[in-house]
């Protein structure tokens, strides 16, 4: 396989494969950190189904279709997501009011609470970990987390 070569060479080639193993790692953490946030929602909730409750509150409701879009999965997959969280009692679906084809599906107040809640947690677990980092720093890390996200969305595997 051939390397990718950048615009500085060999130190663009060590900056990716350094890139390479610590996006490996958080990865692996994040997955972990995804697991054990779902179970604070609900006992019964895949880790999966995390994303999907943090894009409908984000967006207030969707179509199933529009969410399997959003999250780069197929739609059959998110329809089995979304009836296990609405078995759980977290989301529910109402009539597209543009649409009575459609359904749009929405986080139900127990929903919001333990999605809060989990968030919550998250935060202060964050602010632990992270307390003896400068705001500025933060602030950077946020911003080139947030600049590689977009760049995802390319999808330029």
């Amino acid at each position: 396989m051939e390397t990718a070569k950048g615009p500085d060479g060999a130190e663009f080639e060590h900056a990716i494969e350094v890139l390479e193993e610590q996006t490996s790692v958080l990865w692996r953490r994040e997955r972990t950190t995804s697991h054990a946030l779902a179970k604070t929602v609900h006992p019964e909730m895949e880790p999966a189904a995390y994303g999907i409750l943090t894009l409908l509150q984000r967006e207030g409701s969707l179509r199933a279709t529009d969410i399997a879009l959003s999250i780069g999965v197929g739609k059959p997959s998110v329809s089995r997501q979304l009836a296990a969280l609405e078995r759980l009692g977290l989301v529910s679906r109402q009539l597209d009011p543009f649409d009575a084809r459609s359904q749009r599906v929405l986080l139900t107040s127990l929903g919001e609470q333990q999605l809060a809640a989990a968030q919550t947690g998250r935060r202060i677990a964050f602010t632990a970990l992270m307390g003896s980092w400068r705001p500025e720093d933060l602030k950077s890390l946020g911003a080139l987390i947030a600049r590689l996200n977009s760049t995802y969305r390319k999808d330029t595997w």
